[in-house]
Protein backbone atom coordinates (compact mmCIF):
# COMPACT_ATOMS: atom_id res chain seq x y z
CA UNK A 1 0.00 0.00 0.00
CA UNK A 2 1.14 3.49 -0.72
CA UNK A 3 0.78 6.32 1.76
CA UNK A 4 -2.47 7.46 0.11
CA UNK A 5 -3.95 3.93 0.34
CA UNK A 6 -3.26 3.38 4.04
CA UNK A 7 -6.23 2.03 5.98
CA UNK A 8 -6.99 1.89 9.66
CA UNK A 9 -8.57 -0.91 11.69
CA UNK A 10 -12.34 -0.40 11.88
CA UNK A 11 -12.34 -1.33 15.58
CA UNK A 12 -9.30 0.31 17.15
CA UNK A 13 -8.06 2.69 14.45
CA UNK A 14 -4.50 1.30 14.25
CA UNK A 15 -2.72 1.44 10.91
CA UNK A 16 -3.22 -1.81 8.99
CA UNK A 17 -0.36 -3.70 7.39
CA UNK A 18 -0.64 -6.60 4.98
CA UNK A 19 -3.38 -7.41 2.50
CA UNK A 20 -4.99 -4.55 0.64
CA UNK A 21 -8.53 -5.63 1.61
CA UNK A 22 -7.75 -6.04 5.33
CA UNK A 23 -10.24 -4.32 7.66
CA UNK A 24 -9.08 -5.35 11.16
CA UNK A 25 -5.68 -5.73 12.79
CA UNK A 26 -6.55 -9.04 14.51
CA UNK A 27 -9.35 -11.44 15.45
CA UNK A 28 -10.03 -9.60 18.71
CA UNK A 29 -10.77 -6.36 16.86
CA UNK A 30 -12.90 -8.16 14.25
CA UNK A 31 -14.99 -9.90 16.92
CA UNK A 32 -15.29 -6.74 19.00
CA UNK A 33 -16.44 -4.69 16.00
CA UNK A 34 -19.02 -7.30 14.89
CA UNK A 35 -20.37 -7.72 18.44
CA UNK A 36 -20.84 -3.95 18.73
CA UNK A 37 -22.71 -3.86 15.41
CA UNK A 38 -25.03 -6.65 16.54
CA UNK A 39 -25.64 -4.99 19.91
CA UNK A 40 -26.82 -1.79 18.21
CA UNK A 41 -29.68 -3.63 16.54
CA UNK A 42 -32.93 -4.24 18.46
CA UNK A 43 -33.72 -6.88 15.85
CA UNK A 44 -30.97 -9.14 17.17
CA UNK A 45 -32.44 -9.19 20.68
CA UNK A 46 -35.88 -10.01 19.24
CA UNK A 47 -34.47 -12.91 17.24
CA UNK A 48 -32.48 -14.12 20.25
CA UNK A 49 -35.58 -14.05 22.50
CA UNK A 50 -37.70 -15.94 19.97
CA UNK A 51 -34.99 -18.53 19.40
CA UNK A 52 -34.63 -19.00 23.16
CA UNK A 53 -38.40 -19.58 23.43
CA UNK A 54 -38.24 -22.12 20.58
CA UNK A 55 -35.34 -23.96 22.20
CA UNK A 56 -37.15 -24.01 25.54
CA UNK A 57 -40.29 -25.40 23.86
CA UNK A 58 -38.19 -28.10 22.19
CA UNK A 59 -36.55 -29.01 25.48
CA UNK A 60 -39.97 -29.30 27.18
CA UNK A 61 -41.32 -31.55 24.43
CA UNK A 62 -38.18 -33.67 24.66
CA UNK A 63 -38.59 -34.02 28.44
CA UNK A 64 -42.23 -35.15 28.09
CA UNK A 65 -41.41 -37.82 25.51
CA UNK A 66 -39.65 -40.77 27.22
CA UNK A 67 -36.52 -42.23 25.63
CA UNK A 68 -37.33 -45.05 23.24
CA UNK A 69 -41.00 -44.06 22.96
CA UNK A 70 -42.40 -42.75 19.68
CA UNK A 71 -45.29 -40.79 21.22
CA UNK A 72 -46.57 -39.49 24.53
CA UNK A 73 -49.58 -37.50 25.69
CA UNK A 74 -49.61 -34.38 27.83
CA UNK A 75 -52.28 -31.87 28.72
CA UNK A 76 -52.10 -28.10 28.27
CA UNK A 77 -51.73 -27.43 32.00
CA UNK A 78 -48.67 -29.67 32.30
CA UNK A 79 -46.96 -28.12 29.28
CA UNK A 80 -47.71 -24.57 30.40
CA UNK A 81 -46.55 -25.31 33.95
CA UNK A 82 -43.20 -26.32 32.43
CA UNK A 83 -43.08 -22.97 30.60
CA UNK A 84 -44.23 -24.06 27.15
CA UNK A 85 -45.39 -21.18 24.92
CA UNK A 86 -47.81 -22.37 22.25
CA UNK A 87 -47.39 -19.28 20.09
CA UNK A 88 -43.82 -20.29 19.17
CA UNK A 89 -43.16 -23.12 16.72
CA UNK A 90 -40.78 -23.57 13.80
CA UNK A 91 -43.15 -25.16 11.29
CA UNK A 92 -46.45 -26.97 10.78
CA UNK A 93 -46.76 -30.36 9.13
CA UNK A 94 -50.21 -31.20 7.74
CA UNK A 95 -50.98 -34.84 7.05
CA UNK A 96 -52.99 -36.09 4.08
CA UNK A 97 -55.99 -36.41 6.41
CA UNK A 98 -55.70 -32.73 7.39
CA UNK A 99 -54.20 -33.11 10.89
CA UNK A 100 -51.76 -30.31 11.74
CA UNK A 101 -48.63 -31.12 13.76
CA UNK A 102 -46.85 -28.09 15.24
CA UNK A 103 -43.08 -28.53 15.47
CA UNK A 104 -40.28 -26.97 17.49
CA UNK A 105 -37.37 -28.15 15.39
CA UNK A 106 -37.55 -31.98 15.55
CA UNK A 107 -40.18 -32.34 18.30
CA UNK A 108 -43.83 -31.69 17.64
CA UNK A 109 -47.33 -31.92 19.03
CA UNK A 110 -50.76 -32.69 17.65
CA UNK A 111 -53.70 -31.00 19.40
CA UNK A 112 -56.24 -33.58 20.59
CA UNK A 113 -59.63 -33.20 22.31
CA UNK A 114 -60.04 -31.63 25.77
CA UNK A 115 -56.70 -29.75 25.78
CA UNK A 116 -54.58 -32.88 25.34
CA UNK A 117 -51.62 -33.11 22.98
CA UNK A 118 -49.85 -35.98 21.30
CA UNK A 119 -46.09 -35.38 21.52
CA UNK A 120 -43.96 -36.79 18.69
CA UNK A 121 -40.35 -36.82 17.52
CA UNK A 122 -39.58 -36.48 13.82
CA UNK A 123 -37.96 -39.62 12.51
CA UNK A 124 -34.49 -39.44 10.96
CA UNK A 125 -34.51 -39.85 7.21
Amino acid sequence: MTASEQKNCLACGKLLKGRIDKKFCDDYCRNNYNNQQKAKSNYSSLVRNINNALLKNRKILESVLPDGEETAKANRDKLQSLGFQFKYHTHIYTTKTGKAYFYCYDYGYLPLDNDWFLIVRRKEE
